[in-house]
């Protein structure tokens, strides 16, 4: 099973072709699923941005607190992608990441996660 060590360097930055390696993406379908321009992981000096760095850093963090009850990254991600949250009218983690309230995605499952109710 991946660890957040595997897709966080020591350095603090996200090991890109970790990340889509395990969730089987492309650079363009993760930049779309984040709400990043297409080009956005492309090109290093794009993927190392600090912008871009902290999307993916929120991103793997969310997945990293979701995979021990959804059962692996893909599985993650998919909750990430699909599954609507009641508490934010619906609306998927996803959205919440694009639309900046990454943070917010990672109060509700860090309460979830031991045992609250979200």
């Amino acid at each position: 099973m991946m660890t957040a060590q595997d897709l966080i360097r020591p350095d603090g930055t996200v090991a890109l072709d970790a990340l889509l390696a395990g969730l089987g993406l492309t650079e363009a379908e993760l930049a779309l699923a984040l709400g990043m321009s297409q080009n956005s992981l492309a090109t290093p000096p794009r993927s190392i941005a600090l912008a871009s760095q902290r999307k993916l850093r929120d991103f793997v963090e969310i997945l990293m607190t979701v995979v021990p009850w959804a059962g692996s990254l893909p599985q993650a991600f998919d909750w990430f992608s699909t599954q609507p949250l009641a508490s934010f009218g619906n609306r998927t983690a996803a959205d919440l990441v694009r639309k900046g309230r990454a943070e917010a995605v990672k109060s509700h499952i860090s309460r979830i996660a031991i045992g609250e109710y979200a």
